[in-house]
């Protein structure tokens, strides 16, 4: 039970530090990997939690590099609304570590890198697409981009991709 209080009381602390857009800013040189980058933020604890459940926190916390498309807790909660369930009933679901790895591409991707229409393989090893203008990923607006992380780069969305 400690355990996990301290995992995502970790949570909570690393959404804190990413929910200000001038993080990435701020801290070039950040030395957190991406899960504790997300944790300090504090908008990202059912992400958290989900990493946890599906046993992902060391994938994500491993070299890398990495770049994540972060669903805020928003974004969480309106999936959970849409799709009528509970946050437990979606950390319980058989796919949730398929959902997550929709998030995850193998390697460092800033929006400068970004290109209109763009196919990008994620660890679930289904595409992504790519628009500008806004930026998005399939529907998920990037609402702050490019926070570094030292295993990768998170780039926060307020959607949740669902694999097809």
């Amino acid at each position: 039970m400690m355990k996990k209080f301290a995992v995502v009381l970790f949570a909570v602390m690393m959404v804190l530090s990413i929910a200000n857009p001038s993080f990435a800013a701020d801290n070039p040189g950040n030395k957190k990997d991406i899960v504790d980058t997300a944790v300090a933020a504090g908008n990202f604890k059912i992400l958290a939690a989900a990493l946890e459940k599906a046993g992902l926190v060391e994938t994500l916390k491993g070299e890398g590099p990495y770049t994540v498309f972060a669903p805020t807790d928003e974004a969480f909660n309106k999936l959970l609304k849409d799709l009528g369930i509970t946050a437990d009933e979606l950390l319980a679901r058989q796919d949730l570590k398929d959902i997550l790895l929709y998030h995850v591409l193998p390697g460092k991707v800033m929006s400068g890198d970004l290109k209109e229409g763009m196919q990008a393989q994620t660890l679930a090893k289904k595409n992504v697409t790519i628009s500008l203008d806004p930026v998005q990923v399939n529907e998920a607006n990037v609402v702050t981009p490019d926070v570094e992380a030292s295993n990768g780069v998170i780039h926060v969305i307020d959607k949740v991709l669902l694999p097809k």
